[in-house]
């Protein structure tokens, strides 16, 4: 018996630690994948080896070849040009500097956030801690409003806010091994939005990416978000 189980495990390859589903809260639609940083290669990626934009699900798969993208998500805020909007990190890299002052839009709505990823772990920082800390990522991103902060929603929710879009986020675990991504199915203001990160996904820090162009790319549930216009930074998983 003990063989037989053993050659099974063989036949089936090694097992992936990315998971997506969809679920519903509260009426909404959404898509979830869950991502143990501390095994999966979770990666920053925004330009090819040139310098262009990747933009995009084909040009990622190209930049990473031959491995291969087993989850990918917009993952963060751009300009016009495709520059990230405040701090951003690929492999060590600085390309854009940490932001803390409010603004217009979204990522103005303080206290906004960092998505920090080292070799082994993922957690979202509040910027203002992130700029007293400075940790050490390998990669990183900010993005805004924090959806979650500490267990509590971000104080300028309003429930009954009529500003409603499709968004994406994610969420980390306490211990930094775990993350969570999440993309709506239909629209939702941001306080239905972190409420499920809070309520749901019990993350204790979570970080809205963007919305309207949210795009998710999930193969194991057949699903290759399109759009016309290009991404601005991307996450990814690679194998």
């Amino acid at each position: 018996m003990r063989l037989l189980v053993l050659v099974l495990a063989l036949l089936a390859g090694p097992a992936m630690a990315v998971t997506c589903e969809d679920t519903v809260f509260e009426g909404h639609r959404f898509t979830v994948c869950t991502v143990d940083a501390a095994v999966e290669e979770l990666h920053f990626f925004h330009r090819d080896d040139t310098g262009q934009v990747l933009g995009g699900w084909s040009a990622l798969s190209t930049q990473v070849a031959p491995r291969v993208v087993t989850f990918a998500m917009n993952a963060g805020m751009y300009h016009e040009d495709r520059r990230a909007v405040g701090l951003y990190i690929e492999n060590g890299i600085e390309a854009a500097p940490l932001v803390t002052s409010d603004g217009p839009g979204n990522f103005g709505l303080l206290p906004n956030g960092v998505l920090c990823l080292t070799d082994d772990s993922a957690r979202v920082i509040e910027s203002l801690a992130y700029e007293q800390r400075r940790p050490a990522c390998r990669d990183a991103t900010q993005s805004g409003p924090m959806l979650v902060i500490g267990g509590r929603l971000h104080p300028r929710f309003l429930p009954a806010s009529d500003s409603i879009n499709i968004r994406n986020g994610v969420g980390t675990s306490a211990d930094g091994r775990t993350a969570i991504f999440a993309i709506s199915g239909d629209p939702v203001n941001f306080d239905t939005f972190g409420r499920f990160f809070r309520d749901v996904l019990k993350t204790p820090d979570a970080l809205f990416l963007d919305g309207s162009i949210s795009r998710l790319y999930a193969p194991q549930i057949n699903r290759a978000d399109f759009g016309f216009a290009p991404l601005g930074p991307m996450i990814a998983v690679v194998e």
